[in-house]
């Protein structure tokens, strides 16, 4: 626990010091430590003890109880300890005196607000671009004022508690003298003119609500989670401000049997057990249509064929990815009296498989 030190030694005066002297020590220590004006460390905390020793001795009854009884007494004295106190009255006078006049100014224009809005697209039309029309509600200025706020025919008028400045001035006297500080107006708020006879439509605020379609262009090539942005399609600022962006966060839904992997298309191929072994040539979906596949006898499970040029169209360069189509041997999960004693035959005239084990 920090040790007070005598409040008269604070201040270095006697113990028989006037208020004169009181306070003039008062203001030559709270000068030299105040925090806006003396950075070097603990300055805060001389600043508070200087303070509140001046409480104390600036009060002929606090003053005389602390003579009586010092610290404790006058804690005593007056139910509390003065940790804590609040020096705001003080906080005031000195921010006044070491940081000048505040300056207050007119309320700068201010951007409005960006908006955003989800939109679902096919993969086709992720691959190839497309027009989509959506509706939002946005504030816009005002239709019948053009933003201003007021009845059309009339304007806005001075502010008469600023006089048009935006600002109020206001004279404090303290200890340290008078001190002036400017503030923006509460009136007009800084604008330094007042609306007298509002807009009908906006009531006064130089903005409408208002619902509107836009045509959005999604480019070729766009993927699931891109963005797109529209400038000065948000919200309309204020104070001559200008208007926000719309965003659009795409989503591409899945496909019934396309995948895509970064610009490529990737498809699984069924086939049967005849195609595997003697080969074929068959029609393949693409993006852009059906085209027509050869694949070569005995090809298994797992096999890759690469058809260049017919995935996602690059989006920031030439060129598309390519479609691949991986081969898959469909098993018959049911076959006639026929088929079965086709592949019975079939069977009894193959080799086991190399590597295989059969039992004898």
């Amino acid at each position: 626990m920090r040790v007070k030190r005598d409040y008269y030694e604070v201040l270095g005066i006697d113990r028989n010091a006037t208020d004169e002297e009181i306070k003039r020590a008062f203001r030559k220590l709270a000068f030299k430590h105040h925090p806006d004006h003396n950075h070097e460390a603990g300055a805060a905390e001389r600043f508070k003890e200087v303070n509140e020793a001046y409480e104390v001795l600036s009060d002929p009854e606090k003053r005389s109880a602390y003579d009586r009884f010092g610290h404790g007494g006058a804690e005593g004295f007056f139910g509390r300890g003065f940790e804590g106190f609040n020096f705001g009255g003080f906080g005031d006078i000195f921010d006044a005196f070491f940081g000048g006049a505040t300056t207050a100014t007119r309320q700068a224009s201010q951007r409005g607000a960006d908006l955003r809005y989800r939109i679902t697209i096919t993969l086709e039309e992720a691959a190839f671009g497309c027009e989509k029309e959506i509706n939002i509600s946005r504030t816009e200025n005002c239709s019948l004022c053009q933003g201003i706020g007021s009845k059309p025919g009339s304007q806005p008028s001075r502010c008469p508690n600023c006089n048009g400045t935006g600002q109020v001035r206001r004279v404090q006297q303290s200890i340290f003298g008078r001190f002036t500080t400017t503030t923006t107006c509460p009136r007009c708020h800084g604008e330094g003119r007042i609306i007298t006879e509002p807009c009908p439509r906006c009531k006064g605020t130089g903005q409408e609500k208002r619902q509107r379609s836009i045509l959005i262009k999604i480019p070729a090539g766009v993927d699931d989670g891109s963005q797109i942005r529209l400038s000065g399609e948000g919200q309309s600022g204020t104070r001559g401000g200008p208007s926000g962006n719309l965003y659009i966060a795409v989503s591409v839904a899945e496909h019934e049997f396309f995948r895509r992997d970064d610009d490529n298309i990737l498809y699984q191929l069924p086939i049967n057990f005849a195609q595997a072994a003697l080969g074929a040539e068959v029609e393949v979906p693409t993006l852009d249509g059906n085209t027509r596949l050869k694949i070569p006898a005995g090809s298994q499970t797992g096999t890759v064929f690469q058809l260049k040029g017919k995935g996602i169209p690059h989006l920031r360069r030439r060129g598309r990815g390519d479609q691949l189509v991986r081969l898959f041997v469909a098993t018959p999960d049911s076959l006639t009296k026929h088929q079965r004693q086709l592949f019975q035959e079939l069977a009894d005239s193959l080799s086991p498989p190399k590597g295989s084990r059969q039992e004898s």
